[in-house]
């Protein structure tokens, strides 16, 4: 009787050590799952890439996130983090058209993708060295055609979407103060023809339909020309009709 009363008490130790490993073990891989959905560094990423087959976004995007005009890179510093996170999807899926960041998005976890976009809307917008001054009668036009749009071919200013002086609106509509005239053109013409199709409501879509080559070049001047971190000054003249 007493070696079967030493058995069971075995038996429910066993089961009870069996139940704590299981435990412990579900445990272990929740951490490990957290982690994994949670832990990714943006900033790490931006520097020296995902250790998979996404390079450092700084080799493009600037060491602070500030672009590289020179080759029409855009900068990302300050940009809201989901308006990113919906461009670097948009890449993967293929709305988006890039030979370059295509492979790059789509290298890229759904955690790294939000966490590279929170390290960048985390950064102050630096000043870049700016290109050739472009001529002052073409960034006159781009001025008008951002605060006024052209009525006769139905085009709205942009600020109505962009804010005054470029400084964009909520996770929608980005900022494009600062960017380089060469990255401007190249995304309104993307969506010209088509290229591009990530727009809410296909307004871009639309209103690039409506620009002529001698606009963009004026609009893309235009917000080039501005700061990238606004004064009271550039958003009150901005914001003049």
């Amino acid at each position: 009787m007493a070696s079967a009363r030493t058995f069971e008490v075995g038996r429910a130790a066993e089961r009870t050590t069996l139940r704590s490993a299981t435990v412990c073990a579900l445990l272990v891989l929740m951490s490990v799952l957290v982690k994994a959905a949670h832990g990714a560094d943006g900033k790490e990423i931006a520097t020296n890439g995902n250790g998979r087959e996404a390079p450092a976004c700084s080799v493009c995007h600037g060491e602070h996130g500030e672009g590289r005009p020179d080759a029409a890179y855009p900068g990302l510093a300050g940009l809201d983090s989901e308006y990113l996170v919906r461009q670097l999807n948009a890449f993967a899926e293929g709305s988006r058209d890039s030979e370059t960041m295509r492979p790059v998005a789509r290298a890229l976890s759904a955690g790294e993708r939000q966490a590279v976009a929170r390290f960048y809307a985390g950064l102050t917008a630096p000043a870049t060295a700016k290109p050739d001054k472009a001529d002052e009668k073409v960034v006159a036009i781009g001025a008008v055609l951002a605060s006024r749009g052209d009525w006769q071919k139905g085009l709205p200013g942009c600020g109505q979407c962009h804010g005054a002086a470029g400084q964009g609106v909520g996770n929608t509509f980005p900022k494009l103060a600062g960017q380089s005239a060469g990255y401007i053109t190249s995304q309104l013409k993307a969506w010209k023809d088509g290229k591009r199709t990530n727009d809410p409501l296909r307004l871009m879509t639309g209103i690039s339909g409506k620009l002529d080559d001698g606009q963009i070049a004026a609009v893309a001047a235009y917000y080039a020309s501005l700061p990238s971190t606004p004064t009271a000054a550039t958003i009150l003249q901005g914001s003049k009709p």
